[in-house]
């Protein structure tokens, strides 16, 4: 297999948007009341605003953010954390602990959802 092949595309586009993703959010704890966790649609809005807030906007496909946001619903990562990635807030600060589980998460999630396309 070739390194411009076709089928490495998605994952090669996936794999240089998680630093810009998962970086989005700062490493400081916050803190406040209690957030209902965001719906996997509104995490998958949010990413794709942070994506285009960075110029990477056209770097991922709508179904491989989907995958991405669906996985991060599903796992343990905080409502506040998945709340302030739904608004797509780079500003706003997580905790260290929600910090590396975002980005484990993606980085687990990133071939399943590349292959899935």
């Amino acid at each position: 297999m070739k390194l411009n092949d076709r089928n490495l595309r998605p994952a090669t586009r996936i794999l240089m948007a998680l630093p810009i993703a998962a970086l989005a959010f700062s490493l400081a704890a916050c803190g406040g009341a209690a957030v209902e966790r965001p719906s996997a649609e509104d995490v998958s809005d949010g990413l794709m605003k942070v994506l285009e807030d960075q110029g990477m906007g056209d770097a991922l496909t709508e179904p491989i953010i989907m995958c991405l946001s669906e996985a991060l619903v599903d796992s343990e990562v905080s409502d506040e954390t998945l709340a302030t990635i739904a608004k797509g807030d780079a500003e706003a600060q997580t905790s260290q602990d929600d910090y590396d589980l975002v980005q484990s998460t993606i980085t687990d999630a990133a071939m399943d959802c590349a292959s899935a396309e």
